[in-house]
């Protein structure tokens, strides 16, 4: 099988563990672009965090794509257009700020600027911000002021408390969302079917490439659908285990150590 698509998460796989992507890594991935081969980044990042990673990577020469928000929404690069979007039901904001606040949880969403708050910013909400390259505006009145369409909001806390409340909201919210962790202190909430995989699908439509053909590299729980979807799906060797579980190939090297040029020299 000749592979002609790499998706690629950013934290824990395409970055190190400074959010940086190695010069090694770097030349490797443009250089399989140079060869033709359709290179795009899945990530549960705003597309303001997504688009620094995807500059470096010349996806604005070489009209490739991104999926931010774990898929809610598709961008190609070179055109700065949106192909595909998703977004939330519009009461939904409002009854998870009540969530948020019964089980001493952060709650943010966004726009195309910033990330809202629903409650006191915290430390996981600052990390976010830094991600994502935008400032957090906090604001107590949040079920109110969010009276506009949304990608997704985003449940910040401890590792413990969020992986305690997720299976309480997933349930609570099966038939309009997806819940799941991106990372331990991270619970995502994005519209019904989506996931990094679902929008993959779109993807490879646009594209005319099948999914037996895609390589996905990832290493945390929203990974595991790309994972599971690809023709190959990698775990990186930092990876949690549940997504090491479900993967074809794990990675001699982990992201600090230029795991994903390894895939490229491998398999590519």
């Amino acid at each position: 099988m000749g592979y002609r698509l790499l998706v690629l998460d950013i934290d824990g796989t395409v970055t190190n563990s400074q959010k940086e992507v190695t010069e090694k890594t770097r030349k490797a991935i443009i250089h399989l672009q140079e060869k033709g081969v359709r290179v795009a980044i899945a990530s549960g990042r705003h597309p303001q965090g997504v688009l620094p990673i995807a500059k470096i990577l010349n996806f604005h020469q070489t009209g490739n794509f991104i999926l931010a928000f774990n898929g809610a929404k598709i961008i190609n690069v070179q055109q700065n257009t949106c192909v595909y979007e998703r977004r939330l039901p519009p009461y939904l904001p409002a009854r998870l700020w009540k969530d948020a606040r019964k089980y001493g949880l952060g709650i943010l969403t966004y726009t195309d600027s910033a990330l809202i708050a629903g409650t006191e910013p915290d430390i996981y909400m600052e990390l976010e911000a830094k991600i994502s390259h935008i400032p957090i505006e906090y604001h107590e009145d949040f079920c109110r002021f969010v009276d506009f369409p949304v990608n997704g909001c985003l449940f910040t806390g401890l590792p413990e408390d969020v992986e305690a409340i997720e299976p309480v909201l997933a349930h609570r919210y099966f038939h309009e969302t997806q819940i799941f962790r991106s990372e331990p202190c991270f619970l995502e909430v994005v519209p019904k079917n989506v996931d990094k995989a679902y929008s993959l699908k779109h993807l490879l439509e646009i594209l005319g490439i099948c999914r037996e053909e895609m390589v996905c590299c990832g290493d945390s729980f929203n990974d595991v659908s790309m994972i599971q979807y690809a023709g190959l799906g990698v775990a990186m060797a930092n990876g949690q285990e549940k997504v090491k579980d479900v993967a074809n190939y794990i990675t001699e090297r982990d992201n600090d150590h230029d795991g994903i040029a390894e895939v490229i020299e491998r398999f590519f």
